[in-house]
């Protein structure tokens, strides 16, 4: 297989959980390469499939909403507690 990837990757579609898996396998693939550059590409091509899954999935929430949460979700994890 010639190209950037390695691995066979399937294709997904945009707003869709298949798209935010593809760009997590293509990341997986380039960390494996050890291509760091490509990494952080793939993590700017994932950030903007979860995007579009939100716009698709549920229309007015943003990635700061996402944020906001991953936030209280780190607070938790550090006090080893979720309560």
């Amino acid at each position: 297989m010639a190209g950037y990837h390695i691995k066979e990757i399937p294709k997904g579609t945009y707003g869709t959980v298949g798209k935010i898996l593809e760009e997590a396998f293509e990341l997986e693939d380039a960390q494996n390469q050890g291509v760091r550059i490509m990494a952080l590409l793939e993590l700017s091509d994932l950030y903007g499939a979860m995007q579009g899954y939100l716009r698709q999935e549920f229309p007015g929430l943003t990635m700061e909403d996402l944020a906001q949460m991953s936030e209280v979700t780190e607070r938790a994890f550090q006090t080893g507690g979720r309560q």
